[in-house]
């Protein structure tokens, strides 16, 4: 039996907003899209990865009060929460076709650090860093 973990989650303000971001422009897959009345357990997971899943939450109720869902919500929209960051071979290329599914770029690719990097954001303000993979 492997172990490890299995599921990250992001908070998104809206759920079909973030699955068509993250499915048209980023090319990932779902997985689960489970609803239980209002609560949905949506993620998923890139092509290359498929032993890790992408939780695509909403704030609010069973798990958040209205006061805290708020608040959580305007935190994502700032981009205060840490970045994620995406592995590729050739950042050029990556954001190159990213541009063409409509991703905006908050940062042009940097030659830095013995790689090179961008970051990107997406709908709900969750910040990116797309980095070329050493090698």
């Amino acid at each position: 039996m492997s172990q490890g973990v299995d599921v990250v989650g992001l908070y998104v303000r809206d759920q079909d907003e973030a699955l068509e971001f993250y499915v048209e422009k980023l090319g990932f897959r779902v997985t689960n899209d489970v609803r239980n009345g209002d609560y949905r357990w949506l993620t998923v997971q890139h092509p290359e990865q498929p032993s890790f899943h992408l939780g695509l939450f909403k704030p609010g109720p069973p798990v958040h009060d209205p006061a805290t869902a708020q608040t959580l919500r305007e935190v994502v929209a700032k981009g205060a929460m840490p970045p994620l960051v995406l592995s590729v071979d050739d950042v050029r290329a990556a954001c190159e076709r990213m541009r063409e599914r409509g991703v905006e770029f908050t940062q042009e690719p940097v030659e830095r650090y013995g790689t090179v990097d961008a970051g990107f954001r997406d709908p709900s303000g969750n910040g990116w860093k797309l980095i070329q993979a050493r090698g």
